[in-house]
This record gives structure tokens, sequence and C-alpha cells, in this order.
């Protein structure tokens, strides 16, 4: 179940995701958190583009933190990944080979990839599996999107949640809260102005012109 504090955390991946996308790198950002006590440790936000490196995803980033600063097994399990996107299947195995622990996220990697689809962007490289598929030994995986549709979220805590499946998070009471759904809106509207500066740049390029920096 995601808690009030949950949602605190997932408000700060999404502001740290604003600020990616606002540097002019994708927009994702994460934090990661002592499970036991709730100190934060680390964060960080997306910087493939900025710091001229594919890898530079903010989860990925956190579990090598983690690594060298984190040298205990039991205190790397002791730990939550909070992110603004479901981890990619780069960061997934990151994550499970370094012993990392509960994650949760507020757009899952399906949703991510049907609102690409709704703003015609073009499929990346990699296919957007699930956590589960790509490490299914992490033991707790949980999302605002699991089972909530668009709409619930347009709804603004409103609308009720679809049924979901065993293991996934729902909301009190089977609503979606105004708090989760204003950040799934909020990822959505980030990512939507990522493809719209694409596009921007893409048209620029076509027309012989040199892209204005985002």
């Amino acid at each position: 179940m995601i808690s009030e504090t949950d949602l605190t955390h997932l408000g700060r991946c999404v502001a740290l995701a604003r600020a990616a996308l606002d540097a002019g790198d994708s927009p994702f950002g994460s934090v990661l958190v002592r499970t036991s006590t709730g100190a934060v440790l680390r964060e960080d936000r997306n910087r493939i583009t900025t710091g001229r490196d594919v890898t530079l995803h903010p989860e990925l980033s956190l579990v090598v933190w983690a690594q060298r600063r984190l040298t205990d097994p039991a205190d790397r399990a002791d730990t939550t990944v909070y992110t603004s996107g479901e981890h990619c299947p780069m960061c997934a195995a990151a994550h499970a080979n370094a012993g990392m622990g509960r994650i949760v996220y507020v757009a899952s990697s399906a949703r991510l990839g049907e609102w690409r689809e709704e703003m015609g962007a073009t499929p990346g490289p990699v296919a957007l599996l699930p956590v589960s598929v790509v490490a299914p030994g992490v033991r707790c995986v949980e999302g605002l999107t699991d089972g909530i549709g668009d709409a619930d979220a347009d709804a603004d805590g409103k609308g009720t949640a679809s049924a979901s499946t065993p293991g996934t998070p729902t909301e009190t009471g089977g609503s979606i809260s105004s708090g989760s759904a204003a950040l799934i809106r909020e990822v959505k509207e980030l990512h939507r102005l990522k493809h719209e500066r694409q596009q921007q740049q893409q048209q620029q390029t076509q027309a012989g012109l040199k892209p204005v920096e985002t």
C-alpha cells in the first residue's frame, strides 16, 4: 500500500524530473531512502543529454552510489528507490544485482509506453519491460498507475480504481487520492512537453536551422 510518506517522496521525484526537463534532459527523477528509518540518502535526476552518457539514469546512479557507500548487503536491502517512472531494463537489472530493496514509482513502464504512443512518439530502442519481468527477485514493486486508468487520474481523485492484481497497490477504499492523481497528471505532462520539444528540434533540423538548446 502506498502511504502519504511515499507520496511525499514521489513528489520530490516529480520535482527532480521537472528539473531534468528544464535542463534539457529526459523527465525522470529518483530518491533513495533508508526504509527502516525514512532517512533520505541520495537523490538524482536524468542527465543523459547534458552528461552525454546514455547510462546516466537516476535509478542507475543511485545503485552505483549505494554499492560504494552501503557496503553491507543488509543496508542495500534496507532501501526504497522512489522514482517518477518505473525502472528501465538496465536500471532494473542493476537494482536487482546490487541487492537493493523496494521500488515505488509514479508511472509504470506500460503507462509510459501508452502515453508515448498517444503522442505519436517513435518507440525507443529498448522494450519497456516491467521490473517484475526483468528482475522478478525484487521483493516489492509498487506504482501509482497500477490498476488506475488515466480517466481516474483526470478525475482528480473522484474516480474509482479498476480492480488491481494481487500484490499491486490500491488507494484507500479503492479510489485514487487527489495527491496521487496530481502526480500522475504532472508526470504525463512532463513527457508531453519532452515530446513537443523533440518535435520542434526535429522540425528545426529539417529546416536547416540549428536546434535551440532546451
